[in-house]
C-alpha cells in the first residue's frame, strides 16, 4: 500500500519530503513534541517500554529514531545497546547531543538510512521499537516487511503509532488536532505545512484491527495491540 499523504505535495516522493520535512522541524520538534502532547507522549513511551522489557532484549533496533526519545527510554528501561536508525540526518543530529549529555553514546549508535531497505542482516535484533514512524513510510507493506526481517524469529516488532479517538470525545480530539494544533507547530517551527501533514497522515492510516490484519498479512505469526489515551495512540506488538 502505497501511502500517498506527503507534506508537500511536490513531485518529488513521499520518502525526499518527509526527509526534507524533519530536516526542516529538527530544532524544535522536541519542544513541539511535548508542547503538543502536553507531555503525554512520555507516557506512552514508557508504556511501549515496561512492555518490551518482558522480553528481556539485549540488542534493540529502533527505526525512526529521529531525536532518539525512544531509544533512550528503551536504553535506560532495558539496559540493551540500541541502534537508532532514520532518514534525517538533522533528527539524528540532535539525538546524537542528547545521546551524548547522558553518556549513552556507549550505548545508543545513530545510523542514517531507509527503513524500507535497511542495512541489517535478517534475524539480527532481539526487538524492533518504531514510534511514530510506520504513518511516513512511502510503502508501508515493504517497510513493514523489513522490519519483520531484521527482526529475530518468535521475537516483536512494537509500533507506536497515532490512532482515533472513537466515541463522543472523538470530533473535539479532531477539532484540536486538525485546526489547533497545526496553528501552534506553524508558529513555532515556522514550517507551514509539517503539522498540517501530521493529521491528514493520521486519518489516512490504518489503526486497530484493520493495522493488526496488514501485520498479519505481512508475515507475523501474532499481534496484539493496546489503545493509549481513548485511542489517540496504540501500541502493537507483532511476533515474528
Amino acid at each position: 500500500m502505497l501511502n500517498t499523504v506527503k507534506p508537500y505535495n511536490t513531485e518529488a516522493g513521499k520518502k525526499h519530503e518527509v526527509e526534507e520535512m524533519f530536516d526542516n522541524i529538527a530544532p524544535k520538534y522536541d519542544l513541539l513534541n511535548h508542547v503538543l502532547s502536553m507531555k503525554i507522549d512520555v507516557l506512552w513511551r514508557n508504556t511501549l517500554v515496561k512492555w518490551l522489557n518482558k522480553d528481556q532484549p539485549k540488542e534493540v533496533l529502533d527505526v525512526a529514531t529521529g531525536t532518539g526519545d525512544l531509544a533512550i527510554a528503551v536504553q535506560k528501561g532495558t539496559g540493551a545497546q540500541i541502534v537508532g536508525f532514520d532518514l534525517s540526518q538533522q533528527m539524528l543530529n540532535v539525538g546524537i547531543d542528547k545521546i551524548k549529555k547522558l553518556n549513552l553514546d556507549g550505548k545508543i549508535s545513530m545510523i542514517k538510512g531507509d527503513a524500507e531497505n535497511m542495512p541489517f542482516e535478517s534475524n539480527k535484533f532481539d526487538a524492533v521499537t518504531v514510534a511514530f514512524g510506520v504513518r511516513n513510510f512511502e510503502n508501508l507493506e515493504k517497510g513493514l516487511a523489513e522490519l519483520r526481517r531484521v527482526v529475530k524469529e518468535d521475537k516483536s516488532v512494537y509500533i507506536l503509532e497515532f490512532s482515533k479517538v472513537e466515541g463522543f470525545l472523538g470530533p473535539l480530539y479532531m477539532f484540536y488536532f486538525k485546526n489547533i494544533l497545526p496553528q501552534i507547530g506553524k508558529l513555532v517551527s515556522k514550517d507551514n505545512r509539517a503539522y498540517t501533514y501530521l493529521p491528514d497522515s493520521v486519518n489516512a492510516f490504518p489503526f486497530g484491527e484493520k493495522m493488526k490484519n496488514i501485520l498479519l498479512e505481512t508475515g507475523f505469526k501474532n499481534v496484539e495491540y493496546k489503545k493509549l489515551s481513548l485511542g489517540i495512540a496504540t501500541i502493537y506488538k507483532a511476533t515474528k
